[in-house]
C-alpha cells in the first residue's frame, strides 16, 4: 500500500490548485492529486463561462470578495507565465428599466467599497461603447476578463508532476477509512494510505462526506447552466462582456454575452434544476441523482419558495425564443438563428436541510481530513487563492 502524506480527491480547478500548493510549500512531502475521470477539469471547471471575475457582486470585506480579488490578480499571473490564452475584455452591467438602474447604482456603491474600478455610463455612453447594446446605463467593469479554465487546471496538473507529486487518474473512490494515524482510501486502482486527505468533491460532496462518516446536513443540488453558441459570423456582436443586473435574490448571475478566448461569442447561462448530476445534454436524468433531490426535504423547501423563477427557467430551457428574449432586452439585434446550441455546464449548489442556499464556502473537517464542501462562484477565479487558505487550514492542523 502506497503512503502519501497529503491526498487530494477531486480534479478540478480548486482541487488541482490544492494539491499544487501543498506539493510546493512542502516540496518533501508526498502529495497524490486523485481523479475519477481520465483527465483533469472534466465537469464544472471544464463547462464555466471562462469569465475572470472581478468581485463586484460580494459584500465588502467578505472572504468571497478578497479571494477574488486576489484571484483575478493570480490567475492573470499564472495564465500569462504559462503561456495560456486570455485577454481583459472588460465588463458592462447593463440595466434595462427602473429597477435594474437602481440595482446598477447599489452596484456602483459596492465596487467603491470593494476597491474595484467602475464606471458609471448613460444610455448614450453605453451606445457609444457598444453600439449594438441598449439600456438606461450602464456599469463598466475594466478589470474582468476571459480566460480557459481547463487549460490551467491541465498546467496545474503538471505542475504537481514537476514538483515531485503523483497524479492517479481514471480512479474512482469507494471507501474511506480514517484512524488515528491516518486515513485508508479505497478505490478502483487499489488502496492508499495518507497522514492527511483534503477532499474537493464538488457535486459529489455531499456523498463523499458521508462516506467519511460526517453529518451530512446539506445536499449538492445540480442546476443546469445552458449555452447557445453565437454563429461565428456574428461573433463580432460585441467586444466586452455583457450581463444584466443580477437579481439579489437569486445566486446566479442572469443570462449574459460572452466573448470566448478562442474568438467566438455565446450566450448564457440559465440556471435550471438538473435531473443528473453529471450528465449534460438536455433532459439528462439519472435515477440516484433524482432520487436524492426528491428525499432531500430542503429541495422541497426551495421549489415552494421559488416556483415562479422554476416555472420561468424551465420555459426559458424548453423554448429558444423564450431563452432569445431574455438577450433581446439588452442586445436587440439577436435573432433566432444566431444561436446554436453548446454543452451546458452543471453548477453544484449547496443547500441545507432548512432550503437556505449556501452563497459562502463551507467547510467540513475531521482530525484527518479536509472536506471542501461549497466553493461558489467565483470559485474557479479564485481558486490559487482558495488552494492557499485550504493549505493554510491543513497547515494549522497537520504542520
Amino acid at each position: 500500500m502506497e503512503k502519501f502524506d497529503h491526498i487530494v480527491v477531486g480534479g478540478g480547478i480548486v482541487g488541482a490548485a490544492t494539491a499544487w500548493t501543498l506539493a510546493t510549500r512542502f516540496p518533501e512531502r508526498r502529495v497524490l492529486l486523485v481523479e475519477k475521470e481520465p483527465a483533469l477539469g472534466r465537469h464544472q471547471t471544464g463547462h464555466n463561462s471562462g469569465v475572470i471575475h472581478s468581485g463586484i457582486y460580494y459584500a465588502p470585506g467578505s472572504l468571497k470578495a478578497q479571494l477574488c480579488r486576489e484571484g483575478v490578480a493570480a490567475t492573470e499571473r499564472f495564465a500569462e507565465e504559462h503561456d495560456i490564452a486570455w485577454r481583459r475584455t472588460g465588463k458592462l452591467l447593463v440595466a434595462t428599466d427602473a429597477r435594474e438602474l437602481a440595482g446598477m447604482y447599489a452596484l456602483a456603491e459596492r465596487a467603491v467599497a470593494n476597491r474595484i474600478p467602475a464606471t458609471v455610463l448613460s444610455a448614450e455612453e453605453l451606445r457609444e461603447r457598444e453600439p449594438r447594446v441598449v439600456g438606461l446605463g450602464a456599469l463598466h467593469i475594466a478589470s474582468t476578463g476571459i480566460t480557459d479554465y481547463g487549460a490551467i487546471t491541465q498546467r496545474l496538473g503538471g505542475l504537481v508532476e514537476d514538483a515531485g507529486g503523483s497524479l492517479m487518474l481514471g480512479t474512482r473512490l469507494t471507501r474511506i477509512d480514517e484512524r488515528p494515524d491516518g486515513i485508508t482510501l479505497t478505490t478502483t486502482s487499489g488502496e492508499v494510505n495518507g497522514d492527511h486527505a483534503v477532499f474537493c468533491a464538488g457535486i459529489q460532496a455531499d456523498r463523499v462526506a458521508a462516506m467519511a462518516g460526517l453529518d451530512v446536513d446539506f445536499a449538492m443540488v445540480p442546476f443546469r447552466g445552458e449555452y447557445y453558441d453565437v454563429r461565428p459570423t456574428r461573433a463580432d456582436l460585441v467586444s466586452t462582456l455583457i450581463y444584466p443586473i443580477p437579481d439579489p435574490e437569486l445566486p446566479f448571475l442572469g443570462v449574459h454575452l460572452t466573448p470566448t478566448v478562442d474568438g467566438g461569442l455565446n450566450v448564457g447561462p440559465n440556471a435550471v434544476l438538473g435531473l443528473a448530476r453529471e450528465r449534460y445534454p438536455k433532459l439528462s436524468f439519472d435515477r440516484r441523482d433524482f432520487w436524492d433531490i426528491v428525499r432531500f426535504p430542503g429541495m422541497w423547501r426551495v421549489a415552494r419558495a421559488n416556483v415562479r423563477t422554476g416555472a420561468r427557467e424551465m420555459r426559458n430551457s424548453l423554448s429558444k425564443r423564450a431563452y432569445l428574449k431574455l438577450c433581446q432586452k439588452y442586445c436587440p439585434e439577436l435573432r433566432l438563428d444566431d444561436l446554436t446550441p453548446r454543452e451546458a455546464g452543471i453548477r453544484a449548489q449547496a443547500v441545507m436541510r432548512d432550503g437556505t442556499f449556501v452563497h459562502d464556502f463551507l467547510l467540513r473537517d475531521t482530525p484527518r481530513s479536509l472536506h471542501v464542501v461549497n466553493a461558489p462562484s467565483p470559485a474557479a477565479t479564485s481558486a490559487l487563492p482558495i488552494a492557499g487558505m485550504i493549505v493554510d487550514r491543513v497547515a494549522a492542523v497537520r504542520g
